[in-house]
């Protein structure tokens, strides 16, 4: 007598589809993602009502031979106090004066560009160029 079955079923998953539904989740994962924003606290930025950058009433340039020019007129260091000074009596607010120094210039000219400009009330700023010198 034979009792056992002649076909034997053995237990099977189909995948077939698995493929499709992991894509899908994994494109709509990826969407998602590039949507959500993770600034979530929302801050209304104040609003200004001028330009807050400092206002430029003046170039002091040193060149390379310690010469001093105030804006693109060549003068001395003993005029540079009244020259600035007339400039400065026009304005209203705290102006700021602007050095230009050469890369090779001394650095004592500037500092004492910058004593002067302290000394007449105004604030010195040191334009920096930043591209690199030939050898």
């Amino acid at each position: 007598m034979n009792i056992r079955k002649r076909f034997r079923t053995h237990p099977e998953v189909h995948t077939g589809a698995l493929n499709d539904i992991l894509f899908i989740l994994l494109l709509f994962f990826l969407i998602v993602s590039t949507l959500a924003n993770p600034n979530v606290i929302k801050v209304s930025n104040p609003k200004a009502k001028s330009d807050t950058r400092a206002k430029q009433t003046v170039v002091v340039t040193v060149d390379k031979d310690q010469q001093i020019y105030l804006g693109s007129q060549k003068i001395t260091f003993d005029q540079l106090e009244p020259e600035l000074k007339n400039f400065l009596a026009k304005e209203t607010e705290k102006p700021s004066v602007v050095i230009n120094g050469d890369s090779t210039s001394h650095l004592g000219t500037a500092i004492r560009v910058m004593q002067v400009i302290k000394k007449l009330g105004a604030t010195p700023v040191m334009a920096v160029d930043n591209t690199p010198s030939k050898p």
